[in-house]
C-alpha cells in the first residue's frame, strides 16, 4: 500500500471521526432539548438515539436535519446550545407552549425553515437571522416578546422569501432596506398587529413583494410607494394612518386584494383602480375619500363603504356636481388635504352641510377662502371654472409654483390673495379692479423651474418684435395706448374692502369627520387671542357673512355641537357652574367631548364674556399634558360654546369627597400623590415653562380633572391672569373661589403666582385629610381647613396621634406611608403660609413631590391596573402636534367674584372627562403635522 492509498484512508478516517463527533454532539443537544421541554404523550422521545425520534428527521450521517413538533401543547424552553444543530433545516415548534428566549441561532447555517409561531416566548436574541444565509421562511408570529425592532442582521438572510412577524411586538419603523438588492427572493412581507410607526419606505418600491400585510399600527403618510411595487397581489393596511390619494395603480396587473379600511385616504377613487381586471377584494371603509362613489366589476367583493366616506352620492359610478368635481380638482392639487375631505362631503357645497372655506350667494360660489390651512402643492387652474368667484384666498401656506394665468379670466374677481407663500415665477396681469396680494412670496418673479416655458415664449416674443422692426413695434404702442384708455373710461369706481386678510378657522377634530367648520362665526372683540385681526364680512347674500377671530383654528359649528349633545338634552349633563352648563357630547365616529355652555344671561354680561374669552386666549397659547385641551369653540348668535376633550373620571372632588354617592373606591395615597405631582407640574407650566407666565387664580378639586389612566389635568382658565414680570404684583378684583384664595388677594386684591402656590397648599391639604376647604358641617373652629391645618401643626409636637387622626382613614397608613404624608403635610404648611415671600416656588415644590412619587411607585405592576401608570409618559402625540398660535393679548379684568366653572349638577362641582388615548393619535393627521 503506498502513502496515497495510506492518506486516503487516514482523510476517510477522520471525516468519519468528525461526523460521528458531530452527531455525538447533536445527540447531546437533543437530549438537552428533551430534558427542557415537557413532552406530551403523542411525543415519543424514548430511544437512546434522537434519529428515531418521532417528528426528528436525521441524514445518512445521523445529522439532525428536521425538527417538527406541530400542535402538540409542549411545555418547556428551548437549551441555549440549541444553535448547534449546524445542518438542521427545518424547525417547525408552532402552536405549542413554549416559553422563554429563543436562543441563539447563528449556527444554523443551513436553517431553511423557523416557524416558532403561537408559542409564549418572550424575547428574541439580538444577533437573530446572523448567519442564516440559507434561511428562507420565517413566522414567529403571536408571540408576546419583549418590545423590539426588526435587527439588521436579517440582511443576512439574502435568501429569505416569507418574513412573517404578526403580533409579535415589533417596534420602531419599518426598515429602508427591504429591497430587490438585499431580498431578490423576498415575496411575502407580514408585520400586522405590531407597535410600528413612520413612513412606507421607498426601498418597498424597489422589491418583488406579493403580499404586502401592515395593519393594525401607527403607520402614516403616503401610500404612493405602492404604484411602483407592481408584483403585489395581496396588499392589506387597515388600521393605520395614511392619508393622501391612492395612487395609480394600473401597473399592478396582478392586484386581488386590496384592503386600506380605517385610515385617512383622501381624495378620488382612481378608474386606473377600479379598472383593475384582477381584482377580486376592496375594503376601503372608514376613509375620507371624496368625489363619485367607485363603480367596480360584479366580480370584486367591495365592502359597505357609502356612509363612511366622504363621497357626493351614494350610488356607484354616478358623477358629482359640476361644482364639486372643480372643487376637488382644486384639493388635488395640494394633494387632496384631510382637513378639505373632512368637510367637503356630498353633492353641494352651498348646501346646508358647511364646506371649509366655501361661501355661497344661492348656489353660486363666491369665496375660496383657505388661507392657514397648511397646505402644499400648487394653485390649481381650475379655479377659473368658479366663475362667480369673487374671492380667493390663499395666504399663509406652503404653496409653491406659478400663479395660473387662467385665473385672469374670472369675470367677477375683487381679490386674490396668495401672500406668505412660495409662489414664483411672475405674476399674470389682471383686471385693474383685481386686488392681488403677493407678499412674503421671496420667490416672486423668480424662475422656479416652472417658468421656462413663458420665459421661451417672451423670449421668441422680443425676438419677432425685434425682427419685425420700429413700424411695427409703433404702431402695437399706438394700440396698446387707445386701449389703455377706452379700458380707463368703462372702470368702475374702485370700492375698498373691509379687510382682505378673511380667514375660516378649521376646528381641529383629530379622525372624526363629524366636527364642522363654521363660516358664520361672531366676532370676539378683538379679545379671543393675541393678534386678532380685524373681522371680515362678505356679503355675498344675507346669510352669507363671514365673521372670524382668530384664535387657534379653532371655531366649530353650532349645528355639530347640537347633534353631537343631542340638542344639548337634559340627560347629557355633566354639571352646572357660574359660567353654565357643561354637556357630554359624542360625535357619531364616537369620540366623545365636553360642551361648556354659556348660560344666556351670562352672554351679556361682561365678566362672562371676559371668561370666555381669557379661555380661549390661554388653551390656545398653551398645550401641557396636564393641562385640559380647548378643542374648539362657537359664537353664534348668543350662544357661547366651549369644547374640551372629554376626561372619562370626572374631577378630583368626585373622587375626594363623593366617592361613596359616586359608588368609587376611596383614593389612595399612592394615587393622591401622583394627582398632586400631575397638578403641580400643570401649574408650573403656567408659572415659569410656557412662553408666558400666567395666574391661574381658581385652583380648586373641582377644576382638576382626571382621565381613565388618572392622570390629572387643571382646568377652568376663565380667571387666568398674565403673571407681571419679576416680583411684582397687580391689582385686580377679587375672583376665585372662597377657602382657595390666598390671605393677601383676598383682602387688597393684588395677585402673583404665589396665590396659586396657597390653593395648591390647601388641595395638597384636602388630599392628606380628605375634608373640603369650607366644611360647614364642621364645628365652628374647624370649618376652614387652613385655620384647623394650622392648629392641628402647631399641636403636632405634643400630640402625635392629633396628626395621625387628621389624616383620611381611608389612607392605610404603614410606617413608609406616613412618613411619606408627613413630608407633603410638611409641604402644605409651607404653601400656605401667611406672606406670600414664605411660599416656595412651583418648581420647588414639583421637585418634592416628584421624588416622593418615584418612590412610591409601585414595583409590580399588575398590566390590567389602571393605576399602574409610567409617571414619565410623554406629552400626547396629538397635543404635542397641535400648532400654538403666535402673540397674546392680555385678558381684562374680572368683575365680581366666581363660582366654579365646572360645578355638579348641586351646583357644586362639575366633571369635564379626557377623550381616549385612541383619538391623540388620529388627531395629528388632520393637523397635518
Amino acid at each position: 500500500m503506498n502513502r496515497s492509498h495510506i492518506f486516503l484512508l487516514c482523510l476517510l478516517l477522520l471525516i468519519s471521526l468528525l461526523n460521528f463527533a458531530a452527531s455525538q454532539d447533536d445527540a447531546t443537544i437533543m437530549q438537552s432539548l428533551k430534558s427542557s421541554l415537557k413532552l406530551t404523550s403523542d411525543v415519543d422521545w424514548s430511544n437512546p438515539n434522537p434519529c428515531k425520534w418521532a417528528f426528528v428527521h436525521c441524514d445518512e450521517s445521523n445529522r439532525v436535519t428536521r425538527i417538527q413538533l406541530i400542535q402538540k401543547g409542549i411545555q418547556g424552553t428551548l437549551p441555549p446550545y440549541f444553535g448547534k444543530l449546524s445542518e438542521l433545516m427545518v424547525l417547525e415548534l408552532f402552536s405549542n407552549k413554549i416559553s422563554g428566549s429563543i436562543p441563539d441561532l447563528s449556527g444554523l447555517t443551513h436553517l431553511q425553515t423557523l416557524n416558532l409561531q403561537d408559542n409564549l416566548f418572550n424575547s428574541t436574541p439580538k444577533n437573530l437571522f446572523s448567519g442564516m444565509n440559507s434561511l428562507q421562511e420565517v413566522y414567529l408570529d403571536n408571540n408576546h416578546f419583549a418590545f423590539w425592532e426588526i435587527p439588521e442582521t436579517v440582511k443576512e438572510a439574502t435568501s429569505l422569501k416569507i418574513l412573517s412577524l404578526v403580533n409579535c411586538q415589533v417596534t420602531g419603523s419599518i426598515p429602508g432596506y427591504f429591497s430587490y438588492d438585499n431580498f431578490p427572493s423576498l415575496l411575502s412581507l407580514k408585520l400586522s398587529l405590531n407597535l410600528l410607526y413612520g413612513e412606507l419606505p421607498e426601498s418597498l418600491g424597489r422589491s418583488l413583494l406579493q403580499q404586502l400585510y401592515l395593519d393594525g399600527q401607527n403607520l402614516s403618510g403616503s401610500i404612493s410607494v405602492l404604484q411602483n411595487m407592481t408584483s403585489l397581489v395581496e396588499v392589506d393596511l387597515q388600521g393605520n394612518a395614511f392619508s393622501g390619494p391612492i395612487p395609480d395603480l394600473s401597473g399592478l396587473q396582478s392586484l386581488r386584494l386590496f384592503n386600506v379600511r380605517e385610515n385617512q385616504l383622501t381624495g378620488v377613487v382612481p378608474p386606473s383602480f377600479t379598472g383593475l381586471k384582477s381584482l377580486t377584494v376592496v375594503n376601503l371603509t372608514q376613509n375620507c375619500f371624496q368625489g363619485p362613489m367607485p363603480l367596480f366589476e360584479k366580480s370584486v367583493a367591495v365592502d359597505a363603504i357609502a356612509n363612511t366616506n366622504s363621497f357626493c352620492l351614494d350610488t356607484p359610478g354616478t358623477p358629482c356636481d359640476p361644482r364639486v368635481e372643480t372643487l376637488l380638482s382644486i384639493a388635488e392639487s395640494f394633494g387632496y388635504p384631510l382637513r378639505l375631505a373632512l368637510s367637503w362631503k356630498w353633492n353641494d357645497p352651498c348646501g346646508s352641510w358647511l364646506w371649509l372655506g366655501i361661501t355661497c350667494s344661492r348656489s353660486n360660489i363666491t369665496v375660496v377662502n383657505l388661507g392657514r390651512q397648511n397646505l402644499t402643492g400648487t394653485i390649481s387652474p381650475s379655479f377659473a371654472k368658479l366663475t362667480s368667484l369673487q374671492t380667493i384666498i390663499l395666504s399663509k401656506n406652503n404653496l409653491t409654483g406659478r400663479i395660473p394665468k387662467e385665473l385672469t379670466t374670472l369675470p367677477m374677481l375683487k381679490t386674490l390673495n396668495v401672500s406668505n407663500n412660495n409662489i414664483y415665477c411672475g405674476v399674470p396681469k389682471f383686471s385693474g379692479s383685481v386686488k392681488v396680494l403677493t407678499s412674503g412670496n421671496p420667490n416672486i418673479g423668480k424662475d422656479g423651474g416652472g417658468c421656462s416655458e413663458s420665459s421661451k415664449k417672451s423670449s421668441n416674443v422680443r425676438i419677432i418684435v425685434s425682427v419685425v422692426g420700429g413700424v411695427v413695434g409703433a404702431l402695437c404702442l399706438v394700440g396698446l395706448g387707445l386701449c389703455l384708455y377706452a379700458k380707463k373710461r368703462r372702470r368702475p369706481a374702485k370700492v375698498q374692502s373691509p379687510n382682505t386678510n378673511m380667514v375660516i378657522h378649521p376646528h381641529h377634530s383629530g379622525d372624526s369627520d363629524a366636527i364642522k367648520l363654521t363660516v358664520a362665526a361672531s366676532n370676539l372683540n378683538n379679545g379671543g387671542g393675541g393678534g386678532t385681526e380685524s373681522s371680515y364680512s362678505h356679503s355675498g347674500s344675507a346669510n352669507s357673512d363671514i365673521h372670524v377671530a382668530e384664535s387657534g383654528d379653532l371655531v366649530i359649528s353650532v349645528q355639530v355641537l347640537r347633534s353631537a349633545t343631542n340638542n344639548f338634552s337634559e340627560e347629557n349633563i355633566l354639571g352646572r357652574g357660574g359660567f353654565g352648563v357643561v354637556y357630554k357630547g359624542e360625535l357619531h365616529d364616537g369620540t366623545k367631548i365636553a360642551v361648556k355652555r354659556m348660560e344666556s344671561s351670562s352672554v351679556v354680561s361682561d365678566k362672562g364674556l371676559a371668561e370666555f374669552k381669557s379661555e380661549i386666549t390661554v388653551l390656545t397659547k398653551m398645550r401641557h399634558r396636564h393641562l385640559v385641551a380647548l378643542l374648539g369653540y362657537c359664537l353664534d348668535g348668543n350662544e357661547r360654546l366651549l369644547v374640551y376633550e372629554y376626561m372619562p373620571q370626572g374631577t378630583l372632588s368626585q373622587h375626594l369627597f363623593h366617592w361613596k354617592e359616586e359608588e368609587r373606591k376611596p383614593l389612595d395615597w399612592t394615587r393622591r400623590l401622583a394627582i398632586a405631582l400631575d397638578v403641580s407640574r400643570g401649574v408650573e407650566y403656567l408659572h415659569t415653562l410656557a412662553r408666558q407666565s400666567f395666574i391661574h387664580r381658581d385652583l380648586k378639586p373641582s377644576n382638576i380633572l382626571l382621565g381613565d389612566d388618572m392622570r390629572a389635568k387643571v382646568s377652568d382658565f376663565g380667571l387666568v391672569r398674565l403673571a407681571p414680570e419679576g416680583k411684582y404684583s397687580i391689582e385686580t378684583r377679587v375672583a376665585g373661589t372662597f377657602g382657595y384664595l390666598a390671605p393677601e388677594y383676598a383682602v387688597t386684591g393684588r395677585v402673583t403666582t404665589k396665590v396659586d402656590i396657597f390653593s395648591l397648599g390647601v388641595i395638597l391639604m384636602e388630599l392628606i385629610t380628605g375634608r373640603k376647604a369650607l366644611d360647614e358641617t364642621q364645628p365652628e373652629d374647624s370649618v376652614h381647613l387652613v385655620t384647623w391645618f394650622r392648629r392641628v401643626a402647631a399641636s403636632k409636637e405634643k400630640d402625635e396621634n392629633a396628626f395621625k387622626n387628621a389624616i383620611d382613614p381611608n389612607i392605610n397608613l404603614d410606617e413608609d406611608t406616613l412618613a411619606s404624608v408627613e413630608k407633603v403635610w410638611e409641604l402644605a404648611g409651607h404653601c400656605c403660609a401667611r406672606e406670600p415671600y414664605q411660599r416656595p416656588d412651583m418648581s420647588h415644590i414639583v421637585n418634592v413631590l416628584s421624588s416622593l412619587t418615584v418612590q412610591w411607585k409601585p414595583t409590580e405592576v399588575d398590566p390590567d391596573d389602571l393605576y399602574g401608570i409610567d409617571y414619565d409618559l410623554p406629552l400626547p402625540q396629538a397635543v404635542k402636534k397641535w400648532q400654538a398660535s403666535e402673540g397674546l393679548s392680555q385678558t381684562g379684568d374680572d368683575s365680581g367674584s366666581s363660582s366654579s366653572v365646572y360645578g355638579s349638577k348641586d351646583n357644586t362641582q362639575t366633571s369635564i372627562p379626557t377623550r381616549p388615548s385612541g383619538f391623540a393619535d388620529s388627531f395629528t393627521s388632520v393637523d397635518g403635522r
